[in-house]
């Protein structure tokens, strides 16, 4: 089999509400990527995810960079072909962020049509440690809700059957966030999980004033509390609090993952297929956490598509990030209940967009 076509695309989904963490705020969400197509009419489909900023800059990396390096090549030869793009053209300028992102969506492509090829759902491909796999629901802790409206869709989602929630703190006056936690456990009680996410925005000082104060409220982890690539920060604010601090949505590389572990500066390891550079270095995070006893818990930004076929396959990782927003975008639907995937059975990585949404929404 050979690779006869990289065709990149870019989607823009509305979400269908507004939403603000503590440096985002959201209501169209990019999916640029690409579909990878073969000569026995087998293929792949992958991206990865914005908020539109970058899109036709990883358009133009998979299209420039990359296809040609994949066209007339063997697509199952998935490690090989990653280490391609990798010391591409595109090396010289670029071995994180856009080009990462880029090179995420053809791995996941390369390995979505793998699976087809073989006739295997992703997770069995990769292993089949688990077939399904606990989530935790994000789409109710956003920062522009007010204290009731906070309480009432944290609520909600406790009724439709998660055990664990995730809220966002990062407010302009730290107090005001503790006073948000301090709310939330206070109504809805502590038989629950509650996670918190700065979104990177606290610095080191501010970070120490704020943990402690958190602590009484039965934290499950303080998510990105400081600048991603502060490995010396985040090991001594891990010091200084007994909250567990997770990171690792906008990490790039494994040998980052590595640092932070090393340092013990990282409990609960947040790697993204889609920012990472796909499937391929995924597993390798994984591994690398598992040998370590560090915790997996992959970020939401492949809309849960890829990271439960991955998170069942790898004995790290014991839960996913749960945010429904694009779910009508895709072929096939996700089975959850009471906030556990269970895994599909269909050959791939559940990637496929349906013919109607792919033209609806999309843009180049």
């Amino acid at each position: 089999m050979k690779i006869t076509a990289v065709e990149p695309f870019i989607l823009h989904v509305p979400i269908g509400k507004h939403i603000e963490d503590s440096v985002n705020r959201v209501d169209v969400w990019g999916l640029p990527g690409c579909v990878i197509r073969t000569d026995e009419g087998v293929e792949g489909v992958g991206y990865t995810s914005t908020q539109l900023g970058g899109d036709a800059e990883i358009h133009a990396v998979i299209r420039d960079a990359y296809a040609p390096v994949l066209l007339g090549q063997d697509p199952m030869r998935t490690r090989a072909l990653w280490d391609a793009c990798y010391w591409s053209s595109i090396h010289w300028v670029g071995r994180a962020g856009i080009t990462a992102m880029a090179q995420s969506a053809v791995d996941i492509a390369l390995w979505d049509l793998k699976a087809r090829a073989l006739g295997l759902p992703l997770w069995r491909l990769l292993g089949g440690h688990k077939d399904r796999v606990k989530s935790y629901n994000t789409d109710g802790g956003w920062l522009n809700l007010s204290v009731d409206e906070l309480i009432r869709q944290l609520g909600a989602l406790l009724e439709a059957g998660w055990d664990a929630v995730k809220m966002k703190v990062g407010s302009p006056d730290p107090r005001a966030d503790v006073q948000r936690v301090r709310a939330v456990r206070r109504t809805l009680g502590y038989g629950f999980d509650l996670m918190v996410d700065a979104n990177q925005i606290w610095d080191l000082g501010t970070a120490r004033k704020v943990a402690p104060r958190l602590e009484p409220y039965e934290i499950t982890w303080l998510e990105e509390p400081l600048a991603p690539d502060d490995v010396r920060s985040h090991a001594l604010l891990q010091q200084s609090t007994r909250i567990p601090l997770a990171l690792g949505e906008h990490i790039y590389a494994p040998v980052a993952f590595r640092d932070f572990i090393l340092a013990n500066a990282v409990q609960y390891v947040q790697v993204d297929c889609t920012r990472i550079g796909g499937v391929t270095p995924w597993m390798d995070v994984a591994a690398l956490a598992h040998a370590f006893n560090v915790n997996v818990v992959p970020h939401h930004a492949d809309m849960m598509r890829v990271h439960p076929h991955l998170a069942a396959a790898s004995p790290a990782a014991a839960m996913i990030e749960c945010i429904l927003w694009l779910q009508d975008v895709f072929v096939e639907p996700l089975r959850i209940e009471r906030g556990v995937f269970h895994l599909s059975e269909t050959p791939g990585a559940s990637t496929a967009v349906r013919p109607e949404a792919f033209a609806r929404y999309r843009v180049a």
